[in-house]
């Protein structure tokens, strides 16, 4: 059983991402992370993104993300053109990482754009995790060291969060990690219950 993980920049995904990495009966596979990971280790991945975004991509062998970044937050048709590089060699290293947990209860698949690829379908159930927006704001801006503009650009980019919490099976509402970590222990029982009727 696949579920997805979902929640804006900022809202506190990866937090309960690894309040599910503490279960032994749970894998969860990090879709940003691994993208990145990609990014910088395929050959063939490096050549395509030189190609459409030009060597000023890469430094020293490693993706400059801030500068890529730079190119595509604010124009969708390039993050489209960098989506479409990248995604169907996550995808591929995704179908790897499920054969490698197969006999775990359930999958989680962590990824901020879930809804924006369209990818929903794939899952079984999806859990979105939501946060103020002051709150987010000020989380990202100490996170990267943004500006508040960047951050807001970054937030726009993305689905509105009204538009994800009738999409959601599950919300998470991270504002105080207690409560967010007695959350997770409640879907991940349930989640466990579904998986062995399965």
């Amino acid at each position: 059983m696949i579920v997805g993980l979902t929640g804006g920049i900022g809202s506190g995904k990866t937090t309960v991402a690894k309040l599910f990495q503490n279960f032994d009966t749970v894998a969860v596979y990090i879709a940003d992370l691994e993208a990145k990971k990609i990014m910088n280790s395929s050959d063939s991945v490096r050549t395509k993104i030189i190609e459409v975004f030009g060597k000023s991509t890469f430094k020293n062998n490693q993706l400059d993300r801030a500068y890529l970044a730079s190119i595509v937050f604010n124009n969708k048709e390039k993050l489209h053109l960098l989506n479409s590089i990248v995604h169907p060699e996550v995808k591929k290293n995704f179908q790897e990482f499920l054969q490698l947990h197969r006999k775990k209860a359930y999958i989680v698949y962590e990824s901020a754009i879930l809804f924006e690829t369209n990818n929903q379908q794939q899952f079984k159930y999806v859990i979105s995790v939501f946060a103020t927006l002051e709150e987010r704001v000020l989380r990202v801006i100490k996170r990267d060291h943004s500006t508040k503009q960047q951050v807001l650009d970054r937030i726009n980019q993305q689905w509105k969060e009204d538009k994800k919490l009738l999409l959601s099976n599950y919300v998470i509402f991270n504002d105080a990690f207690h409560k967010t970590e007695s959350s997770v222990k409640e879907i991940h029982s349930i989640l466990t219950k579904k998986s062995r009727n399965l």
